[in-house]
């Protein structure tokens, strides 16, 4: 029983941003799925009920709390796309080499962020 080896875990794998980029794909994934459903459930209720639902989920929504939700969805969107993209390259094959993996890895959450600055850049000075 002592001589079986052990399946390798986070003591003996060095971190690196490739983890990083994976886990925040999940909880992007899951970020949008629970709260992107809760906002859209409610937008669409809001939509339903009449003017005055409508009018109180836009107040909410224009709030402080409403807009860090708001950019907090967007910037989970566009960091799961990036990340997706990231994926989907690995899938067919290219990107393997250890520095073009780091590179990307390293890229894909700042060009989220770029994407999530320039999106409400364009929302707001519209």
């Amino acid at each position: 029983m002592n001589q079986r080896p052990l399946s390798p875990h986070l003591q003996i794998w060095r971190w690196g941003p490739h983890m990083l980029v994976s886990i925040l794909h999940r909880a992007t994934g899951d970020g949008m799925a629970l709260v992107g459903l809760g906002v859209l459930l409610w937008w669409l209720g809001s939509l339903a009920s009449g003017p005055e639902s409508y009018a109180n989920f836009q107040y909410v929504m224009g709030s402080t709390v409403g807009m860090v939700v708001l950019v907090g969805l967007s910037w989970a969107f566009f960091t799961h796309m990036m990340s997706g993209l990231r994926h989907f390259v690995l899938d067919i094959g290219a990107g393997y080499e250890l520095d073009i993996n780091r590179t990307w890895s390293v890229a894909a959450p700042i060009i989220a962020i770029l994407l999530t600055a320039a999106f409400w850049a364009v929302i707001l000075l519209a």
